[in-house]
């Protein structure tokens, strides 16, 4: 039995139970009681968001000018970069609390690159805002065919485990240290910093045995633009331990490219706060695409050496206000699991990693506490922090020398299942103790996956690209095949899932499971699907002979074209780069018109623009025909939303102005805005009368997006359409079944939709079209969603139920209400043309007017 009430009693007090959902849910609404964030704050902006080769030791390499992502192979080490300096920065948050600033890390690691040949520095990328990233690898050194014989054993270790296993001893065990991935967690990076240093000073014999049997590879700071603004995100807004299956931002890009270019065996992302210190493994559920046996034994095993390192520190509750570690996995029910892969350490063990920890140490120094509490106290505590994160490093690089053979090993297995087809492996009950059958958790895996263009090329296209940035392997038909039952065209992309990283292939690609049934409270989100969300067609092909004339490839094949002929064209916006497309038109000024089947017509004297844009894009246009449409202009959004909504908008090419209640009632100018879009931050009952004077005139002649809860409520305080809004669960999220009608937004949209804390309308008015339901069957497909004490808000309420309506408000405003969740974190990328239509249509019914791009 697992002691519950130690967790959440000493973990955080229930005033900072916050759920990692106010990514979507309101900020009027009360979270569910079992979701929560430890006072982490939103994974969303609940206002507007955007308001404002080196040879020999002391000879070192200067930095590349351009961006890259990775390691470089075949050299030696050291291998010693010249690290450029930043200008220094007094307003770095770090400084308060006496740790390292962001200016501060280069000249350090410069100089410790000087003084030992044990330290290696490489910029493997840069932040959203600009800043270099760093990678420290501390080894002893390695000539040039020492480090080649490296990278073929870990070559080996994955495709070739045979062989590998006879080289386990010549191997030095990878190890990766993650720190400061949310900006105002810091101390992970004093912590690696200081690690860092006293390997490469120490003398004695037993770190010179460590180096020579391991590297250690260290990210300083996976998120320098956070570190340097005391926030948890990205200067993109975005919560990079979130990020990870969808790779939006550049600093996850860079991890998840080390990651694969070292392969670690073991992994620690240095997080805060949880007092006492919260070390994984975690709860149920667990990821059902792990080598769970594999990876729990070593997790658990590690996790229990760095229990016993932070207590020898000696910190106490009566002296230091230092609560004991706890172990989610032995200590409480649910509620802290490792079930999305959206996570770094949950990731990780897709590319090998058999030990892999999410660390919160324990003393919080961010949020209130940063600007409460006196400089003195922030800093005694920061102290205790970096301790106790550096006790954290020590253990694991510990465990990992003392276990090194059997840690390979364990590596070389999970690529030798995959590869084999082994099927999902049942964990033994009691493999370590407290492992019961609430733990077991099992995928089948497939014998291929087919991707198709049927619906979307560019979108599959994309999907590919995806996948072989993440490690799995992809070939392209020569001829056409059969499989499965069906018969496919050459060209199209196999996924065989007889290959190393299986699981990975696999978490992507499967529609997912409905989990509600087995927890009651899950961390994060519980469904999510490549396979269904990112607008190419995926297929299953369940068992059977794969016989397919392939080859394998690195990059998907060119999808733009444009017909012969001299007719218009048009473009069906059913993905995003074909809306990238449209707005590319736009901008340069080309009359494009739109019709109500979600197509943009272009007319014939612009053929040779539409040929520039198929090519840039990947998109395919077609004859006209006699389609005819309303003029369309450059969309001008003005948007209270979050920040993966704004950065999702742009990256579609629209010209987007965050607001917010306090921008409107500061006086906002409506002449160059278009379309409204309303998600977060905006409450129309605490806007000033000017300002509501100021929105009532704009809605005479613009256009109203809303989505969720917030602008549920604008839609009904603004008298828009006659529509009720019903809330399902606020922590239920996942994948569901839909049905669209038709309608100017409805239509080709797919067959499934996302949703987080979703909303369905009821008692609509006369004006107001159904441009999507959720389906009657279901509608959840993969996720977490219950219904709430009452019996209400759970998925059997939604069914049939209107998921996204459309209308004409007496006014004129053209209106579309979400209940879904079309952007969320930049991920459902199959539904980001429905936010597009739902754009265009609203703007060009209400007669928005082309402006200079």
């Amino acid at each position: 039995m697992r002691l519950y009430p130690a967790f959440l009693s000493i973990a955080v007090s229930a005033a900072l139970l916050v759920p990692p959902g106010a990514a979507t849910a309101d900020p009027a609404e009360p979270p569910h009681p079992a979701v929560r964030d430890f006072g982490n704050g939103p994974e969303r902006n609940e206002v507007a968001a955007g308001v404002d080769e080196r040879q020999q030791a002391g000879s070192l390499r200067r930095a590349p000018d351009t961006e890259s992502y990775g390691l470089s192979r075949d050299r030696r080490y050291p291998r010693q970069t010249l690290l450029p300096i930043p200008p220094e920065n007094p307003a770095d948050a770090s400084v308060k609390l006496g740790l390292v600033p962001y200016h501060a890390i280069a000249p350090k690691l410069n100089d410790l690159q000087k003084r030992s040949d044990r330290v290696s520095v490489e910029i493997i990328g840069r932040s959203h805002q600009g800043r270099d990233l760093y990678l420290v690898t501390v080894t002893a050194p390695e000539s040039l065919s020492e480090a080649r014989e490296q990278s073929r054993i870990r070559d080996q270790i994955e495709n070739d485990p045979a062989r590998a296993a006879h080289l386990v001893k010549k191997y030095k065990a990878p190890i990766f240290v993650n720190a400061n991935i949310h900006g105002n967690e810091w101390e992970g990076t004093d912590a690696a910093l200081r690690t860092i240093e006293k390997l490469a000073t120490a003398a004695d014999s037993q770190t010179a045995a460590l180096l020579a049997r391991t590297r250690l590879y260290f990210n300083i700071t996976a998120n320098p633009d956070g570190r340097v603004s005391g926030v948890r995100a990205n200067g993109a807004g975005f919560d990079l331990n979130r990020d990870f299956v969808t790779a939006s931002q550049p600093e996850v890009r860079a991890m998840r490219q080390v990651m694969i270019d070292t392969q670690p065996v073991a992994m620690i992302d240095l997080h805060g706060y949880v007092n006492g210190t919260l070390i994984e493994p975690t709860t149920p559920p667990h990821g059902a695409n792990y080598e769970y046996d594999l990876f729990i034994k070593n997790t658990y095993a590690n996790g229990l050496g760095m229990e016993a390192a932070i207590n020898a520190l000696g910190y106490t509750p009566e002296k230091d206000g230092v609560q004991p570690p706890q172990i989610p996995f032995r200590d409480s029910e649910e509620g802290w699991d490792d079930w999305p892969p959206i996570f770094t350490p949950q990731y990780a063990p897709f590319h090998g990693t058999v030990a892999s920890h999410t660390v919160e140490i324990p003393l919080r120094v961010n949020n209130a506490d940063y600007t409460s509490q006196p400089v003195a106290e922030l800093r005694r505590r920061s102290a205790i922090n970096t301790d106790v994160a550096a006790a954290a490093i020590r253990a694991t690089y510990g465990f990992v020398h003392s276990r090194h053979d059997q840690l390979i090993a364990d590596q070389i297995e999970v690529f030798r299942r995959g590869a084999a087809g082994e099927p999902s492996k049942v964990v033994p009950l009691g493999i370590v103790p407290g492992f019961g059958p609430e733990d077991v958790y099992n995928t089948t895996f497939p014998r291929a996956y087919v991707i198709t263009g049927r619906r979307s090329a560019t979108a599959a296209a994309r999907l590919v690209d995806h996948l072989i940035a993440n490690d799995v392997r992809v070939e392209r038909a020569r001829k056409p095949f059969r499989a499965g039952g069906a018969v496919y065209p050459a060209g199209s992309y196999v996924v065989d899932m007889r290959q190393p990283k299986r699981g990975l292939a696999n978490v992507m690609l499967e529609p997912g499971e409905d989990i509600s049934p087995r927890v009651d409270a899950m961390y994060d989100i519980s469904g999510w699907s490549h396979g269904l969300l990112w607008g190419a067609t995926v297929d299953g092909v369940a068992s059977g002979p794969l016989n397919v004339a392939s080859k394998p490839v690195k990059a998907a094949a060119p999808t733009g074209s444009v017909p012969y002929g001299r007719g218009p064209l048009a473009l069906t916006v059913t993905d995003a780069k074909e809306v990238l497309a449209v707005n590319d038109l736009l901008g340069q000024g080309v009359a494009v018109t739109w019709a109500n089947d979600g197509r943009a017509i272009v007319p014939a004297e612009a053929r040779e623009a539409a040929r520039t844009v198929a090519d840039r894009y990947g998109v395919a246009f077609l004859p006209a025909g006699p389609a005819t449409g309303t003029p369309l202009a450059r969309v001008r959004i003005a948007a209270a939303a979050s920040a993966d909504e704004l950065f999702t908008l742009r990256e579609m090419g629209f010209a987007v102005t965050p607001v917010s209640t306090a921008v409107l009632n500061a006086g906002f100018d409506w002449s160059g805005t278009d379309v409204l879009y309303v998600s977060s931050g905006l409450s129309h009952a605490a806007l000033n009368p000017a300002a509501r004077t100021a929105l009532d005139a704009f809605l005479a002649t613009g256009g109203v997006i809303t989505r969720g809860g917030t602008g549920a409520t604008f839609n009904a305080a603004a008298g828009l359409l006659t529509a009720t809004a019903v809330a399902g669960r606020s922590d239920a999220n996942g994948v569901v079944r839909v049905t669209s009608p038709g309608g100017p937004v409805g239509t080709g949209s797919p067959e499934h939709s996302f949703v987080y804390s979703p909303r369905w309308f009821t008692a609509l008015g006369a004006e107001v079209r159904v441009e999507q339901s959720y389906a009657a069957d279901g509608p959840l497909v993969s996720g977490h969603w219950r219904a709430n004490a009452d019996g209400t808000g759970g998925p059997e309420a939604a069914r049939g139920q209107a998921a996204v309506v459309s209308g004409r408000d007496e006014r004129g405003a053209a209106v579309v209400l979400f209940g879904t969740e079309p952007m969320f974190r930049n991920h459902p990328k199959g539904l980001f043309p429905q936010v597009a239509r739902a754009l265009f249509w609203s703007a060009a019914v209400t007669g928005a007017t082309v402006t200079t791009p």
